[in-house]
């Protein structure tokens, strides 16, 4: 650090303690809209976030695109590079091609969860390359064929037809699902909303005399929470007022919020995240970071409540379909394939003030094997599934009637 930054950190310590800014400000007000700036330049960024977010769409896309795919395009979609770590043009947006990011390199990332776990964050990574290609070498050989205990292919769900595997499941949806655990939940409730990042390295002291990152209009702990925000709001149509197409903008995080949001039992829970995102914004801009992780729990319930409701919301849909007379196979196999996505990215929940997932890794592990026992789907019991949904309901202050309220939305 050069003399003339230190100077200033400790010229800003001084004040800080004769006014004792570090106290929480009761007097902050939630911002209406997510807007900050500093010297008449903005001070949010969350670029990468967007870009992310982007690619992880091409990729779902991509996933049941039979003319087009394979197993190495979808591979270099995930990795942003070719087998041997060369640079790669996957994408169609060629500003995709031109980033340096990727979404495997954030996938199960987090500095709080695998930080000192990296063999379980490398399996965890492994898991979506995993159903990246038997999705090419299971699923695209029998497009044309009808989906039978032990064999992959087509089912029809209504107007719909789904595409799953020998044991029933859309590889696809798995994909999608799982990703909304893995990057997005992961990457702001257990990384860029944490004190090990926020607080790193003289993140403190810097945002408290705001000295900004070289080149830009930014301290590192506002950006870091920026880009908290940008994985649930990063390609919003109004960024900084993104409510009013909550649940439009993509097809991750961003849907499922304003789906739970939709619910009567869940409704508000939309702007509580907004508003936890703008005070916590705030409140660093003001040195009150006492407030900030106030805001970070707040962040970590509502989240996680988001992707166990729709774990269970799922499970139901299941449980209904399989109940149909006759059964309704390709309904229930695509219900439970997003049920199963869901219920992968619960153990990258994060229980407030702790740091513990809401289910841990062995649990969710013990569910998706349930599902997965024999031939799948095909053989699941609804018994098996209503013990999952009221073990993950009871992790949560809400029933398993409340997360199926809204039985049954359209499909996608």
């Amino acid at each position: 650090m050069n003399l003339s930054k230190s100077l200033l950190i400790l010229a800003a310590f001084i004040f800080t303690i004769s006014c004792d800014t570090n106290n929480t400000n009761d007097e902050i007000a939630t911002p209406d809209s997510y807007e900050f700036t500093r010297s008449g330049q903005s001070t949010v960024s969350f670029s990468g976030q967007t870009t992310r977010i982007k690619m992880a769409t091409e990729l779902s896309v991509a996933m049941t695109d039979f003319d087009n795919s394979t197993e190495e395009l979808l591979l270099e979609m995930y990795r942003n590079e070719t087998a041997n770590g060369g640079d790669a043009n996957p994408y169609s947006d060629a500003d995709l091609n031109a980033a340096i990011k990727s979404v495997k390199s954030k996938v199960a990332a987090s500095t709080d969860f695998f930080s000192t776990n990296t063999a379980t964050s490398v399996e965890l990574k492994n898991q979506f390359e995993t159903w990246i290609s038997a999705q090419i070498n299971e699923v695209f050989p029998n497009q044309n064929v009808e989906a039978q205990p032990g064999i992959a292919g087509q089912i029809a769900d209504g107007t719909s037809t789904r595409y799953v595997s020998a044991k029933g499941f859309e590889y696809n949806q798995m994909l999608a699902k799982g990703l909304i655990g893995a990057l997005m939940a992961d990457q702001i409730l257990n990384n860029y909303v944490s004190v090990s990042v926020l607080d790193a390295g003289n993140n403190v002291e810097e945002n408290t005399a705001k000295v900004t990152l070289d080149g830009k209009a930014y301290t590192n702990m506002e950006h870091k929470w920026d880009e908290a925000y940008g994985y649930l709001f990063g390609v919003s149509q109004n960024k900084a007022k993104p409510l009013a197409t909550i649940g439009e903008d993509d097809d991750f995080l961003n849907e499922y919020v304003g789906k739970v949001n939709s619910d009567p039992d869940f409704e508000g829970i939309a702007q509580e995240i907004f508003d936890a995102y703008a005070l916590g914004r705030a409140a660093i801009v003001e040195n009150d970071y006492d407030l900030r992780d106030e805001q970070a729990t707040i962040l970590r319930n509502r989240i996680s409540t988001v992707l166990a409701v729709r774990a269970v919301y799922y499970l139901e849909s299941g449980i209904n379909a399989l109940q149909e007379t006759p059964t309704n196979y390709g309904a229930a196999f695509h219900d439970l394939s997003e049920a199963y996505g869901f219920m992968f990215s619960l153990q990258f929940s994060r229980v407030p003030n702790t740091d513990d997932s809401y289910l841990t890794k062995a649990e969710i592990d013990g569910f998706l094997a349930a599902l997965e026992e024999g031939n799948g789907l095909w053989d699941v019991q609804v018994e098996t599934l209503q013990n999952i949904s009221t073990s993950i309901a009871s992790k949560f202050n809400f029933t398993i009637e409340e997360a199926a309220n809204k039985l049954k939305e359209p499909s996608c």
